[in-house]
């Protein structure tokens, strides 16, 4: 059998890292002493395109036509309710306020809004800008490989909740060479990488959830990758207001997999109970 129509998922990975990775390597390749290399504009952002790269490629080859033509169908906004819009989009927001509201209190000081969806590391970048090139590099760059092409697959073997953790862990292989060069990620210490490691966890749950309840749709995941990433980025400013956050968002996960991994599957043995009854 052709290995391609056998191992997609291998496959897809593999690429999604060499992709990303060599992308990136400008960028990382200088903490082992090899410099010289050019470095684009928004070349971190570039390499966040792997993954969807990957699964085009893949889905190309696995698949053909009919399979590209479907998975790029799913990043369209049709078949969704328009509330959960409102959930990926206000949602990280009122998140962000709560946790800077609470840290305000904690501080003595007033809540911080003026600086929300704007980037200093992109100042030319407004909010609507902002949010735009985050959706389209970290959003529909990432979501289309990960929750488009490699959740439905995993879920296949594993279920929904073990898919969603089993993905986290190829996820958080794909970020490794930003410990390299990112300031963010180089300054963690062995505290900082665990907790990055259960938001990444959370956020996988979080992410599958609204996959599965959206009927498979890329879009809506990815204007919520978009959306906790402006958020994070604007509660960084403020320590306290980043651990209320992730506080919140790994609260949101918690709930969500107590009433929706947990109780379906509490839900499914009872029916399966009464059958055998």
């Amino acid at each position: 059998m052709n290995p391609i129509r056998k191992y997609p998922l291998p496959l897809f990975f593999a690429l999604a890292y060499a992709i990303s990775w060599t992308v990136w390597s400008p960028l990382w390749l200088p903490r082992f002493g090899v410099t010289g290399l050019p470095v684009l504009p928004y070349h971190h952002a570039l390499g966040a395109l792997g993954p969807l790269l990957a699964a085009l490629l893949v889905t190309a080859l696995h698949e053909g036509y009919v399979g590209v033509r479907q998975l790029v169908r799913r990043l369209g906004p049709g078949g969704v309710r328009p509330y959960w819009y409102l959930v990926v989009l206000a949602g990280p927001f009122v998140l962000y306020l709560l946790a800077d509201a609470a840290a305000a209190v904690m501080q003595g000081r007033a809540v911080r809004l003026g600086h929300y969806g704007l980037s200093e590391e992109y100042p030319a970048f407004g909010m609507l800008g902002f949010f735009a090139f985050n959706l389209v590099f970290y959003g529909l760059g990432e979501e289309t490989g990960w929750r488009g092409f490699a959740l439905p697959r995993l879920q296949r073997r594993y279920g929904r909740f073990t898919a969603a953790t089993v993905l986290t862990i190829f996820w958080a292989v794909w970020h490794l060479p930003l410990f390299l060069y990112r300031p963010g990620y180089v300054s963690m210490d062995g505290a900082g990488i665990a907790g990055w490691a259960v938001s990444l966890w959370t956020g996988s749950l979080l992410l599958s959830w609204l996959y599965n309840a959206t009927q498979e749709n890329i879009l809506v995941v990815s204007i919520f990758h978009a959306t906790v990433d402006i958020a994070f980025f604007a509660a960084a400013a403020d320590p306290v207001t980043t651990n209320g956050l992730g506080f919140l968002i790994t609260l949101w996960g918690v709930v969500v997999v107590v009433r929706y991994y947990f109780r379906r599957k509490t839900a499914a043995r009872r029916t399966e109970a009464n059958a055998q009854g």
